[in-house]
């Protein structure tokens, strides 16, 4: 039990660092949506970009980067309409369950965007901007890392509340 609550504890690193690139992530594509309208409005020169890069990189980093952090505070998906059905045991019980097919989507989930990742970055994807081509490939590659990390979090925290909380 020990070793799993040091993996636990372990995976929080990563887990921290994400949720901070993707806060860093929003507040710059705050200050780059102010200088895009205050150019377009103000001096009539938008930047160039701005919706793709704001598309393929800020937003994909603000949505999915916190997964870890998310799961790792217990912020995730609940079944919360039917906890008041059953007792402790019940509670528990459809807590491992929703954990389980949780992981079991993500899982899946990463392993897609991992194959659409290296599919990506082979093909060196950029997109189209009116000043040119926006790589975007790098983008594709905090998909399969942030549902990694909470996949394991996730498969780590279950094995954690078999052993050490289930009710009697």
């Amino acid at each position: 039990m020990a070793v799993i609550d040091r993996l636990l504890k372990w995976l929080e690193v990563p887990i921290n660092i994400m949720l901070w690139l993707g806060l860093i992530a929003g507040f710059l594509m705050m200050v780059h949506v102010g200088i895009d309208v205050t150019g377009r409005t103000v001096f009539n020169r938008p930047l160039v970009g701005t919706t793709e890069i704001v598309a393929g990189w800020y937003m994909v980093a603000i949505a999915f980067l916190p997964w870890g952090w998310l799961e790792s505070r217990n912020n995730h998906i609940v079944a919360g309409m039917f906890e008041h059905v059953g007792g402790p045991r019940f509670n528990f019980w459809l807590n491992v369950v929703v954990k389980i097919c949780t992981c079991v989507f993500v899982a899946v989930f990463t392993w897609q965007t991992y194959i659409r990742a290296v599919q990506q970055t082979r093909s060196g994807e950029v997109w189209e901007a009116a000043g040119g081509f926006i790589p975007i490939w790098p983008s594709r590659w905090s998909l399969p890392i942030a549902g990694g990390l909470m996949a394991t979090y996730m498969a780590l925290r279950v094995v954690s509340d078999l052993a050490s909380k289930r009710p009697r």
